[in-house]
């Protein structure tokens, strides 16, 4: 047991840092990674505040994140080129935890979530988050991108009053209501920045649209003069100083309520870590290990709530900026958060002075990115129940708030899943031999076949009892055939003992074949396999068929001895 334990814990903490240290690390190797971390660094700085203002949170909030959350990802994580930081992926659950509990509430949640994302990594969960189905995460991530873009709409308008609740409909209210008051200045440089980037990404797709967008945007408001908010005017700039280490008040009496938040939170940072780390691996060729990838994440979440962070997880777009810039390890992400960190103790100044319309205009290129929309339509061509989960996710997502469109996405897909699984199972009884068997055919009534085909699991065990209805008349000897089934749970074996025992009731004799391992041993722990004599069990359907028939033999020669009869009962 002990063993055990050890064993999982070595396994999930492996760190591709020391995987990569383990060989040959040369100087070329440095300088790829210094350039890809700086590169990636600059492009994640402004991305890095414009989320956390989304989210409702300081500029600062949201560097600090990038650096510390993003340093411990690369430095543990399992993922050679993984670059951490805020996402907008938890723009939606942030802001509603920001409305209800404050700054206090959300370290908590971030916390707690870390510390679940730690123990999913250590138990082996990593590979059981890719299982969540499409429909569910398309669901996911258009509905956080349509909230984005409503809480945008505020900045480019230039609207000074605050909308009242934090909600999609509250910011959407808000913009409509308030839209006689929009600035022309401010929306004009919002159009442009959107303006920019998108000629950005047609012309010249190498260079980051939004820096690009960001420094042109600002030049033209210190050329032009032009008085708009800015980050400086907004929050009164950017901390010139590294964050320190903080313990939130009322630890104890946020943590019950936070648990829903939370584990919404552990949620969508393991599907958004894994994902983007195979987005790395289809562009590099190389392997993460999901294990090492979600203590990673929760460590990282840990600390940033202890550092007066935000929820990190694995960023696609910044992960495949530094692969693109040649990063060769995690190296290059270490760099990444050095240089956020040079970044706010050199230029704070200078980033204070971006025009919060260009944070809006970033922000609005970045949902409709999240959004999809191509593959939202494409979707709404796939199968009836399909449509149904995505649609419901992703109405859920935007009008009630992602932690309840998280548990009933989360449902809906296990749901969809357990539907799917029963329709793979068969539960067939065959009067005579099944087809495809070369056998003689069986005599009469005597002998029945059952044969149970696919997984046999407690959504498909009511269905199973019902198909002996079918039984007229009970038969001397009943053979169940599992060759077919790979797997039981512990509901499906409690319904065979269930089946077993009417039969027995009746004074049918029960062979059974073709019991895989892992099946043959379920039973037995499950107390089944006793109530079967041992020679009932045979490795084939054909040994099965001839011992059922001898043993009809016999005891039809047993019943005419007895009685000085010439014909037989079972003729």
């Amino acid at each position: 047991m002990h063993f055990a334990v050890f064993h999982r814990i070595t396994s999930s903490c492996q760190p591709e840092i020391r995987m990569v240290f383990s060989r040959h690390y040369f100087r070329s190797h440095f300088m790829q990674d210094l350039g890809a971390g700086i590169t990636v660094g600059i492009v994640a700085l402004p991305l890095a505040i414009a989320f956390a203002i989304a989210s409702g949170c300081t500029p600062g909030q949201g560097i600090f994140t990038a650096i510390v959350a993003g340093f411990i990802i690369s430095f543990l994580g399992g993922s050679r080129f993984q670059i951490g930081g805020p996402t907008g992926a938890f723009v939606a659950i942030i802001a509603s935890i920001m409305a209800q509990f404050g700054y206090e509430g959300l370290c908590v949640a971030t916390f707690m979530a870390g510390m679940f994302l730690f123990l999913m990594g250590l138990f082996g969960l990593g590979q059981m988050l890719k299982y969540i189905p499409y429909p569910v995460t398309t669901g996911f991530t258009s509905g956080i991108a349509l909230f984005i873009f409503s809480t945008q709409l505020r900045e480019g308008l230039g609207i000074a009053a605050k909308p009242e609740g934090s909600s999609f409909l509250d910011h959407m209210n808000h913009a409509v209501s308030h839209m006689g008051e929009a600035d022309p200045a401010t929306l004009g440089l919002t159009l442009f920045t959107i303006l920019v980037m998108v000629m950005v990404r047609r012309t010249i797709p190498k260079i980051p649209a939004h820096i690009v967008g960001i420094l042109s945007a600002s030049i033209l408001v210190c050329m032009l003069d032009v008085e708009v908010a800015t980050i400086g005017s907004r929050f009164g700039g950017i901390p010139a100083n590294l964050p320190s280490f903080r313990i939130p008040e009322n630890i104890w009496g946020l943590i019950p309520v936070m648990i829903p938040s939370a584990l919404t939170i552990a949620f969508l940072g393991g599907i958004e870590s894994l994902l983007s780390a195979s987005v790395a691996d289809g562009m590099t060729g190389k392997r993460h290990n999901p294990d090492t990838e979600l203590t990673a994440q929760g460590l990282a979440n840990m600390a940033s709530a202890c550092f007066g962070g935000l929820p990190a997880t694995g960023a696609i777009a910044r992960t495949a900026t530094s692969i693109r810039a040649g990063a060769h390890s995690p190296m290059a992400g270490i760099f990444h958060a050095i240089t956020l960190a040079l970044s706010i103790l050199c230029l704070a100044p200078l980033a204070s002075r971006i025009p919060m319309a260009c944070l809006a205009g970033v922000l609005i290129i970045v949902a409709w990115d999240m959004g999809e929309i191509h593959k939202f339509i494409t979707l709404l061509h796939s199968p009836a129940e399909d449509i149904f989960v995505m649609l419901v996710t992703f109405i859920l997502t935007v009008f009630a708030g992602l932690t309840l469109a998280v548990q009933v996405g989360v449902v809906l897909a296990a749901l969809l899943f357990m539907r799917r699984m029963a329709a793979l199972a068969h539960f067939d009884l065959h009067p005579h031999t099944p087809s495809g068997d070369e056998t003689l055919p069986i005599p009469g009534e005597a002998i029945q076949v059952y044969e149970i085909e696919g997984p046999f699991f407690f959504g498909v065990v009511n269905r199973f009892l019902d198909t002996f209805q079918f039984l007229n008349k009970p038969p001397a000897i009943l053979i169940l055939r599992m060759r077919r089934v790979e797997s039981i749970d512990a509901t499906a074996a409690h319904g065979l003992e269930i089946a077993i025992d009417r039969l027995q009731a009746q004074k049918t004799c029960v062979f059974i074949c073709g019991l895989h391992p892992k099946v043959h041993k379920t039973m037995q722990q499950m107390q089944i396999c006793p109530k079967i004599d041992e020679e009932h069990f045979f490795p084939s359907f054909s040994q099965a068929l001839a011992a059922a028939q001898a043993m009809i033999q016999t005891d039809k020669m047993a019943h005419t001895r007895a009685h000085g009869e010439t014909e037989g009962l079972y003729g």
